[in-house]
């Protein structure tokens, strides 16, 4: 689906256009996603929920290879996740990381209509206009970081992918940026991640996405992580009434839903 063009890539029909080389942010593949939105008959919120979350709970996956460049790894977080939205045809994604033609090529033939708000790469570039450096201690400009957000309406999104995006920002930012993530997912809508274990230092420059609905892939990456590890009882203190599962895999990564 994807064709190559200049130094980005193209989706013909989907209204995607990717972010130029000065933006940090990408146009929606919706071509009038607001408008789309407003006559969208499939909010997960109508449906049952058949595999309710158990709050706090981890499950081992002991199979799971690590990651690395050319590898992938199966992903029994996004088994339980696609199982889940079985009854919903056409859910509403938005992927906060780097576009990758194979992510949107698997989410739009699940059916999935896709925001794109690329929230990872300007960290793991650290991009200098992100950073106010004027005083001794330089201080993230969160303002400035999310107001590049698309405009995307309240309780809209059924999934969220926010890849490694906890594990990159400040710790001082983490509580505004899930503040604003949070409330594009619709009630019973899902938040997936990566969060990593404390033993692993490395691998902060890693890119992932989807092989398949329950596959992971990731290139190489061997930057170490600038923060401490974000783990799930964190998660849990920065938003109130979730549920959250996780499920720790043998490459120090837990693979981490949590259900508004």
């Amino acid at each position: 689906m994807a064709s190559e063009k200049g130094s980005g890539f193209g989706i013909r029909g989907s209204g995607f256009a990717e972010a130029s080389s000065g933006s940090l942010f990408s146009e929606p593949l919706i071509p009038n996603p607001v408008a789309f939105l407003a006559t969208c008959h499939a909010p997960l919120a109508t449906t049952q929920l058949k595999m309710p979350l158990t709050a706090g709970k981890e499950v081992l996956n002991r199979a799971a290879p690590k990651a690395g460049a050319g590898n992938v790894v199966e992903s029994p977080a996004l088994d339980w996740l696609w199982k889940y939205l079985a009854d919903v045809p056409r859910p509403l994604i938005l992927d906060c990381g780097p576009v990758k033609p194979q992510t949107v090529d698997v989410l739009l033939r699940r059916g999935a209509k896709v925001y794109v708000a690329d929230l990872v790469s300007p960290m793991q570039r650290e991009d200098p206009k992100l950073w106010d450096r004027s005083k001794k201690i330089p201080v993230f400009r969160v303002e400035e970081y999310l107001a590049q957000m698309p405009a995307i309406p309240p309780a809209s999104i059924n999934v969220i992918f926010g890849w490694h995006l906890l594990d990159l920002l400040p710790r001082e930012a983490l509580r505004a940026v899930v503040e604003r993530l949070f409330p594009c997912l619709q009630l019973g809508g899902v938040f997936f991640c990566l969060l990593r274990e404390a033993y692993l230092k490395n691998g902060a420059d890693q890119v992932w996405w989807l092989k398949s609905l329950t596959s992971l892939a990731a290139g190489d990456g061997d930057r170490p992580f600038p923060y401490s590890a974000v783990s799930g009882r964190d998660v849990e203190r920065l938003l109130s009434e979730v549920s959250l599962k996780s499920f720790l895999s043998r490459s120090g990564r837990r693979e981490v839903l949590v259900l508004k």
